[in-house]
């Protein structure tokens, strides 16, 4: 199997504006395949270009996945690859948080996820083939205060890729998951204003001593995404400078 077997594929990703899913928008589009980049935020219409189809279009509403795969669909005529990108956090105890606040993050970061999974399957089920990169974290497993909405989503997300997968593999479509750790992207750009420090900063405290970049975990969902992924089934594939597998 070769570096280009995604060539000629169809890719949705989701939160593709900034950050892993830009950078993973761009990587595979440079590897041949048509994109439908999909984003709440309009500025994902700048990644317009031949091969690339943007859509406005927020993950947790009904009817944005039903959208989404309608455009890759009618753009370029398949439907391969789903990336599921969109992520949000909330820095709050859980006795000083809402019932709003907590559905708010699992509505993007698992509810979002569903209804794209759920949608994409009904048109790779029906083709027999088909790959899902739900993009998962080490908050699927370890947790720090403040964090309790995040890592519930995740968790979610975690389990909702493995009984999603035992699903599909019988239509031939993979379902598996990145687990991303630090990765200096605009995430937590509505809670704090220096962000995107903070995160190179917190990334400091792993085994490698730093944050990841966003091309580095576009890389894994990539693979994940490819042939060369094949025998991966319901995997939650960390990378996350060793975060996760560390006590200290």
């Amino acid at each position: 199997m070769g570096d280009n077997d995604l060539a000629g594929k169809t890719a949705i990703v989701t939160a593709a504006a900034s950050g892993m899913g830009r950078a993973t928008a761009l990587l595979l589009h440079g590897r041949g395949v048509k994109v439908v980049a999909e984003d709440r935020d309009p500025e994902v219409e700048q990644l317009a270009r031949p091969g690339i189809v943007p859509l406005v279009a927020d993950v947790s509403e009904e009817g944005s996945a039903a959208r989404a795969v309608a455009l890759a669909r009618d753009e370029f005529g398949s439907l391969d690859v789903l990336v599921n990108n969109a992520g949000i956090i909330l820095n709050k105890p859980v006795a000083e948080m809402s019932r709003e606040d907590f559905e708010s993050v699992l509505s993007v970061n698992t509810v979002g996820a569903f209804l794209h999974i759920r949608d994409a399957l009904r048109v790779m089920s029906e083709q027999g083939s088909g790959a899902i990169v739900n993009v998962a974290s080490y908050a699927s497993f370890q947790v720090f205060p403040t964090i309790a909405a995040y890592a519930a989503s995740k968790g979610a997300l975690a389990q909702l890729t493995r009984a999603s997968a035992v699903e599909a593999i019988e239509h031939g479509v993979r379902v598996n998951a990145v687990g991303s750790g630090d990765v200096v992207t605009d995430i937590l750009n509505d809670t704090r204003p220096d962000g995107q420090q903070y995160l190179a900063e917190h990334g400091r405290g792993t085994p490698i001593g730093r944050a990841a970049q966003p091309e580095e975990i576009a890389e894994v969902i990539a693979f994940l995404a490819s042939d060369r992924a094949s025998h991966l089934v319901g995997s939650v594939v960390m990378a996350d400078g060793g975060m996760s597998i560390s006590l200290s």
